[in-house]
């Protein structure tokens, strides 16, 4: 049965690089996690690179034997990500014609995604890709082998029952760089729903109170905070003024990187105008994260830079309380790649006006996701 978005999760090593190599791919259903197929081999003596490409061949060819539309191709080889993603140039002659033994793969789909992802979270197809190397090296029969293959998944992942703990214990948040986000107050647009992306509009009154009444939830979460970061519109600039106000008065930094989604000519439109003079346009955006809105940017555009914001975040200020002020869209895309969840997420997820969601960003690429949209302070606002 054909489906329509998947998540790959590729990856390949070599014993002595160049050595002995394999390579593990998955692909599981964005949704529920479940695992729709596997893939993995032994591919003689070749470089960590050639295993990497390796992998993420055989998950796309999986993913398009699936029948899937969209695929998110998650790697923990920078090189293949980036590469893949056009930004670093391919210099090595050996994995040109493997970068376009992919891209030709990619174009097989409506849309690809690339992320990285840290490698204890993709465990999984490392394990599949040592068991294969394993098998080669033991001379293994293939029952035999198919057997170890399963075994090293259980190890790798915890999914035994019989060894998987019954509750996750978080680890120490110390390490942990926490970003407290802000969605901004309320404004004319949110009160009326229209889109409001890139027009600069300011709170109301009722806004400006969420804002205080957000100041002081944010202080009481954080009573030590060492940076306030905003999206340069004046409906975070404000929200972000009052929460420094409560919390030390930090200086009050912009970034452009944290800005809400350019809606292009929908800006200002309710969902029904837009629905009415844009249907085609809006149900192509509806189904995808790579289509922009005429004259606007797509949820992919705005995913790459609020990521980057996250990475500097995260690097700048390691063990430390961050509050970052900024639109639902860019919150809404930190929260789904720090959950690791599909592209549906976005449209299933209600962010309400001034409402706080926090995270933990650890040194190892790590995430925990602590509250998600917390409006407790907002009752009497």
């Amino acid at each position: 049965m054909a489906v329509r978005a998947v998540v790959v999760e590729a990856d390949g090593g070599s014993r002595g690089n160049p050595g002995p190599a394999g390579y593990g791919a998955v692909v599981r259903d964005p949704e529920t996690g479940e695992v729709l197929a596997e893939r993995s081999e032994s591919i003689g003596t070749a470089t960590n690179n050639v295993a990497e490409y390796r992998g993420l061949i055989a998950g796309l060819e999986a993913a398009a034997e699936l029948g899937a539309a969209e695929v998110e191709a998650r790697m923990d080889s920078k090189l293949v990500v980036e590469q893949m993603c056009g930004r670093w140039q391919i210099k090595h002659p050996g994995l040109r014609p493997l970068a376009a033994q992919a891209a030709g793969l990619v174009g097989r789909f409506t849309a690809v995604r690339f992320t990285w992802i840290p490698r204890e979270r993709n465990r999984h197809a490392d394990a599949l890709a040592n068991a294969a190397m394993d098998a080669a090296a033991s001379g293994a029969a293939p029952e035999a082998a198919a057997e170890a293959r399963e075994a090293a998944v259980v190890r790798a992942t915890g999914t035994d029952p019989a060894t998987t703990p019954a509750s996750w214990e978080p680890r120490p948040t110390e390490e942990a760089t926490r970003l407290i986000l802000v969605r901004h107050g309320e404004t004319e647009r949110t009160v009326r729903k229209h889109y409001s992306g890139r027009g600069d509009v300011p709170l109301t009154e009722r806004g400006r109170a969420q804002a205080r009444a957000t100041a002081a939830r944010v202080a009481a979460l954080a009573p030590s905070v060492a940076a306030v970061v905003s999206s340069p519109l004046s409906r975070c600039t404000a929200t972000a003024e009052a929460i420094a106000a409560q919390v030390g008065n930090p200086p009050v930094r912009t970034d452009d990187d944290l800005i809400e989604c350019d809606f292009g000519v929908w800006e200002g439109r309710t969902f029904a105008e837009v629905r009415e003079r844009w249907a085609a346009e809006l149900d192509a955006w509806l189904a995808s994260t790579r289509v922009a809105p005429p004259k606007g940017e797509s949820f992919v555009t705005v995913a790459e830079r609020t990521g980057r914001a996250v990475d500097r975040l995260r690097s700048a200020y390691p063990g430390e309380t961050v509050v970052v002020v900024s639109h639902v869209s860019p919150i809404k895309l930190v929260l789904r790649d720090a959950l690791a969840a599909g592209d549906a997420f976005l449209h299933r997820l209600y962010l309400d006006t001034a409402g706080i969601s926090v995270l933990d960003l650890y040194p190892d690429g790590g995430v925990a996701v602590r509250s998600v949209n917390d409006t407790s302070h907002l009752t009497d606002v």
